[in-house]
């Protein structure tokens, strides 16, 4: 029988453990490792989420799973999303799973929706990189009304890390923080509509002021000339 605990309402950080525990087994399931769910579930009620029965974690997760396919995005096979899911646990399942810091493999995945790529960036921004990112050589574009490339969301969040919030084109701090991060803005050095690469050599973090430098200003090319002499990572690409 259900306590009194496991019919309340959730609290933020138990969707939170839900999601992340989710998104743990779909990375899991995507790279073809085996898990079980029901000691998953275990795992949680002996856990973050103890008072909760077995119950209303699989509903849980069921429910994750139905927000996960109204957003598009990949859900686990074994968990069948819940037919109905009230809007206020649906918003903060949505909440959670932007918030997660779980990496899957889909956060790997080149994106060229803007909220989409900062969301995946965030993630790589907050895990230690032992590694240079590959990046993408030869983006390619998505027609609309207007041209935009697919870029890739790990190396937006090394680029932003290797920052530490200071802009390497004025040397200044961010000037205000998104999602607990600072701002900075990614900018390819070569312009993408120029043939330009997503790699390593070619993208910096910049504060808008100095992004919009780089676009609209008079002296841009002697300011964009003057980041090659600045950050050693840079390489010139004709």
């Amino acid at each position: 029988m259900d306590t009194e605990k496991s019919n309340s309402d959730w609290s933020d950080v138990e969707i939170q453990a839900a999601v992340d525990a989710y998104l743990k087994m779909l990375a899991r399931e995507q790279s073809g490792q085996k898990f079980v769910k029901t000691e998953e579930n275990r795992i949680l009620r002996e856990g973050p989420l103890a008072g909760r029965t077995k119950g209303s974690v699989e509903f849980r997760m069921q429910n994750i799973s139905t927000v996960l396919v109204e957003m598009g995005r990949t859900r686990i096979k074994g968990y069948k999303p819940a037919k109905n899911v009230g809007a206020n646990i649906a918003r903060n399942i949505r909440e959670a799973l932007n918030a997660s810091h779980v990496l899957t493999p889909e956060d790997f995945v080149p994106t060229l929706d803007e909220a989409t790529l900062n969301l995946r960036a965030a993630k790589f921004e907050r895990q230690p990189f032992l590694y240079v990112p590959k990046g993408i050589k030869n983006p390619v574009h998505a027609e609309s009304t207007r041209k935009t490339y697919y870029r890739d969301p790990e190396l937006t969040g090394w680029v932003r890390q290797q920052a530490e919030g200071i802009c390497e084109g004025c040397g200044n701090a961010a000037p205000f923080e998104k999602a607990g991060q600072p701002f900075l803005e990614v900018h390819h050095v070569k312009h993408l509509a120029q043939g330009g690469s997503d790699l390593p050599s070619n993208v910096v973090a910049l504060c808008p002021n100095c992004h919009q430098r780089c676009h609209h200003s008079c002296d841009r090319e002697e300011f964009t000339l003057s980041l090659y002499k600045k950050i050693n990572r840079l390489i010139s690409e004709s």
